[in-house]
């Protein structure tokens, strides 16, 4: 080993070793011209300052971190990707087709105009938005084996056309009985796409009502 003023700690030959506990904003790297090794024997290499940790595995390398991570190019000082998504706009690395995330908060998800943005889920996903959710697209298609939920405080408004498969919806297998206490509604559209509900009180009753957020365009 060798110790520089500077207080760098050069190893020159191979070296086994356990944990490294690294001072304020210690920096590990390697010759210029020379690649630097570090191998674990039978056990991830962790590399870990405070919460925030890269673990590198046989499969996978995974950082997580509850501060933010910027990778920046050494030479170039550019950012190549960070979490900062105030002063930086997000983009996959080239030749990433996937991104898989348990909560993300962002302000905008996009593709490029030529491909699909196609978000899939095991379980359930939820879309909230502090002054609003907006989806916009060419087509924009919902596949669920579940329920679609729509909630808005104020209204939820559909521009285009909608279509909804009738053999997908489930059905009654009896005669509606509208005097059990049940309360039912009606979806209503009006023409500006604006949805709303009108409490169904008798059969083949449709969306006229004095109550209703289209005004004159009902």
């Amino acid at each position: 080993m060798e110790f520089h003023d500077s207080g760098l700690l050069r190893f020159k030959q191979v070296s086994d070793m356990g944990i490294i506990h690294p001072l304020y904003k210690s920096t590990v790297g390697g010759r210029r011209n020379e690649d630097l090794v570090i191998t674990g024997n039978n056990q991830p290499v962790i590399l870990q300052q405070g919460s925030t940790v890269l673990k590198v595995d046989k499969n996978k390398t995974s950082i997580t971190s509850d501060v933010g991570m910027e990778f920046v190019d050494p030479r170039t000082q550019n950012t190549l990707f960070s979490t900062d998504y105030e002063k930086h706009e997000f983009h996959l690395p080239k030749g990433v087709k996937t991104l898989n995330v348990q909560r993300a908060s962002t302000e905008r998800i996009t593709s490029s105009a030529s491909s699909d943005l196609k978000i899939n889920v095991d379980g359930q996903i939820t879309v909230r938005g502090n002054e609003g959710v907006f989806i916009m697209g060419k087509t924009i298609d919902f596949r669920t084996g579940g329920n679609i939920v729509l909630k808005a405080e104020n209204s939820i408004v559909l521009n285009g056309s909608v279509m909804v498969s009738p053999s997908r919806l489930p059905t009654s297998t009896g005669e509606l009985m509208y005097d059990d206490g049940t309360e039912r509604y009606k979806l209503c559209m009006c023409a500006d796409g604006t949805l709303f509900r009108v409490l169904v009180e008798s059969r083949n009753m449709g969306c006229q009502t004095s109550v209703n957020p289209c005004g004159a365009t009902f």
